[in-house]
């Protein structure tokens, strides 16, 4: 991909790129609708990404181009700008406002992407392409944050400059990948540890339902607001930052404040999805593909019941999961609305599987899904 790139770089610039750099997806193994609550996910990283080649240039502006869309953008170097309506530019427009905001002095550059991530998909391509663009600047001119500091940039970008009101998983994931590995990251203190993923005999499949979502404009926004509404009526009688530090059993004492039922089935559904992370590290831990598989089946359940952001193709996904053998666990993954399921397959199954599931996720829904095997990989590098 790398010489590709640079190759229509050379094209759409007449000039050739200084540097290819690589920045992976993420998919959330457990822990859904967390971050926002102040708890525990277990995201990691995918082979899945967004390739980006930069060049400096002398004409004092940016300019913005990627093989994945028609649409460009070209904005001057130096100073702030405004968000775009819904144009794809916005996320990397936005992370060179923070370092403009921040001081930092960057003169002109030509960013060409490619993107491998299903738009919309809950793979987290937004991030991707946030990180990237940071990673690369900062690699290239050597603004001097460490990716901690980048995660927090980008997070900014998210919740700021695209109205998005998300927590910092994403990012995270993506800067702060491993191979093999999982992060199990706490969302409040960003005190993390990687955890040793073995799948053994499985591969882990990512299943996009082709149902096209924008996060910005879904029931996101809403779900954060009623679990906020939780927090301030459980504050009536007991002191919490967040509705994660609540056990389930100290939940049970005090969730008598919540009156209406469906404030009451998205703090429940977060107090035990909290809960679910600590024990699926323990069985990855342990060795255990099995009970981290129902664990995943234990995690959708929820995510369709209680918080009510999976939807009739997501379950046709993780339905069909549950009847076929040689899946040990499913679950939706990312913020729901569509997007991506992801399940533990056993290897040397995969054709059998894409074949099977296509066949009655077309009965069901009436087109088909988009099927993936990834393994677990890298953060951001310079190629």
């Amino acid at each position: 991909m790398k010489i590709k790139l640079e190759e229509k770089f050379a094209e759409q610039y007449h000039q050739n790129a200084d540097a290819v750099y690589f920045t992976p997806g993420r998919v959330n193994l457990i822990g859904e609708h967390i971050d926002y609550n102040g708890g525990l996910v277990m995201p990691c990283a995918i082979t899945l990404g967004t390739w980006i080649a930069i060049a400096p240039n002398n004409d004092n502006k940016f300019r913005f181009k990627s093989l994945n869309f028609d649409a460009q953008a070209e904005v001057e170097s130096n100073k702030t700008h405004e968000k775009n309506g819904s144009l794809w530019a916005n996320y990397p427009i936005g992370v060179i406002n923070e370092f403009i905001k921040d001081g930092k002095e960057i003169n002109g550059f030509d960013f060409l992407y490619y993107g491998n991530i299903p738009i919309g998909s809950g793979l987290s391509s937004s991030a991707s392409i946030e990180i990237a663009t940071a990673f690369a600047l900062n690699s290239y001119i050597n603004l001097g944050y460490d990716n901690l500091e980048l995660v927090k940039i980008a997070k900014r970008v998210e919740n700021d400059f695209i109205g998005l009101n998300s927590g910092i998983m994403d990012q995270f994931a993506v800067a702060f990948g491993e191979k093999d590995k999982a992060i199990v990251l706490d969302c409040e203190t960003l005190k993390y540890k990687m955890v040793d993923v073995d799948l053994g005999n499985y591969v882990l499949a990512i299943i996009n339902t082709n149902k096209p979502r924008e996060l910005a404009d879904s029931k996101y926004n809403e779900r954060v607001e009623e679990c906020q509404t939780a927090l301030k009526l459980l504050n009536e009688e007991i002191t919490l930052h967040n509705l994660c530090e609540l056990t389930a059993e100290k939940f049970a004492l005090h969730s008598h404040l919540i009156a209406d039922e469906t404030v009451l089935n998205r703090a429940t559904h977060v107090v035990k999805e909290n809960d679910r992370v600590h024990l699926a590290a323990k069985a990855l831990n342990a060795g255990n593909l099995e009970e981290f598989g129902r664990l995943m089946y234990a995690s959708h359940q929820s995510l369709k019941e209680l918080y009510e952001v999976s939807g009739k193709e997501l379950d046709a996904v993780v339905d069909f999961c549950s009847t076929y053998n040689h899946v040990i666990g499913a679950r939706m993954t990312g913020a729901g609305f569509g997007g991506c399921a992801i399940a533990l397959l056993e290897k040397g199954y995969e054709e059998d599987f894409a074949k099977q599931l296509t066949d009655y996720y077309v009965d069901k829904i009436g087109y088909p899904a988009a099927i993936y095997v990834s393994e677990i990989g890298n953060g951001p590098t310079k190629l």
